[in-house]
């Protein structure tokens, strides 16, 4: 398998526009359910949008790990349209939980970002797939202890900003049915022309 640049690309394209976005009025491009429809865009620069330096630089970090992860399992063309189709998804998802007044920050979009590649990293054979477990595991135990079903907004220590624990679990599951949308189109020349 050779590696794409694809993945390596997405990673820093999200990187860049939460920089380039920084210094923007967050008022203007943050998630605010109420104005879903008269404010289309803000379902996606909600998610460039940061509160804090530590929040910015906790994304940026995240987007820096899921690009080295990324590299080293190959993921792909596939898992970058997968990835790209889970940022509205994500989004989208925010309005299952109207007491999230606002939003900001590409956390769920990264969760996603973890979910497409532990679903690709469990299809391979051998040690891949034993990593892809474990990375499955993390983020299945990392969503249960935030309690994403519970208050909107969390207090974490080492955070100087309340994180969306909801919009962490969007994240996961918008990554993991735009994989299963996605790899719906694997390459036929890995099928036996005999059809089975």
């Amino acid at each position: 398998m050779t590696r794409s640049l694809s993945w390596l690309a997405l990673c820093a394209t999200l990187a860049t526009a939460a920089l380039l976005i920084w210094p923007a009025p967050r008022e203007a491009l943050d998630w605010q359910p109420t104005l879903a429809v008269s404010q289309p865009w803000r379902a996606l620069t909600a998610a460039f949008v940061h509160w804090t330096p530590i929040h910015l630089a906790a994304n940026l970090a995240g987007c820096a790990v899921l690009a080295l992860l990324g590299w080293r399992a190959r993921l792909g063309w596939r898992e970058t349209t997968a990835a790209l189709l889970a940022l509205p998804l994500t989004q989208a998802g925010l309005l299952l939980k109207p007491e999230l007044q606002r939003y900001a920050g590409l956390s769920g979009e990264l969760h996603a970002l973890v979910a497409i590649a532990a679903l690709t990293l469990l299809t391979r054979p051998g040690r891949e797939r034993l990593v892809g477990a474990g990375i499955a595991l993390g983020l299945a135990a990392k969503l249960a202890l935030e309690h994403p079903l519970g208050p909107a907004l969390r207090a974490t220590a080492g955070f100087d900003f309340p994180v969306a624990p909801f919009a962490h679990l969007c994240g996961a599951l918008a990554g993991a049915l735009a994989w299963g949308l996605t790899m719906r189109f694997n390459d036929k020349s890995a099928r036996s022309p005999h059809g089975t």
